[in-house]
């Protein structure tokens, strides 16, 4: 479960930035469909926290906790703190910060992966 949940937020949040990217090129603010965008993004991250953290708790396998926490915490930190900046940023640049914030979802998604299956 815990890679059908990562790999979702992969897309999930590698669409939105390339939605973001072309927003950025066009000179446009962060439109409301890309706040619903971004919130499904944030209810993906917050499933797999639900869902890394229990699989964490039934694992024998060993699996650095600690990072592997740490990771699924910042994922759910950061799409909330990228919409509240980009929306408070009122040049293109405010979808760029909705860029650069779903990029780093994506990656740290498939980083959670990685520190899932050693």
């Amino acid at each position: 479960m815990i890679d059908y949940t990562a790999y979702t937020i992969f897309g999930l949040a590698t669409a939105t930035a390339l939605w973001a990217a072309w927003k950025t090129i066009r000179h446009t603010r962060v439109s409301d469909a890309m706040f619903y965008a971004i919130s499904a993004v944030e209810i993906g991250t917050v499933l797999l926290l639900a869902v890394g953290i229990a699989a964490l708790a039934s694992t024998t396998r060993t699996v650095d906790g600690t990072v592997m926490v740490s990771y699924l915490v910042t994922l759910v930190l950061i799409p909330p703190v990228a919409l509240v900046w980009g929306v408070a940023e009122k040049s293109r640049w405010g979808t760029g910060v909705i860029l650069v914030g779903m990029w780093t979802v994506a990656i740290m998604a498939i980083r959670v992966l990685q520190v899932w299956h050693g």
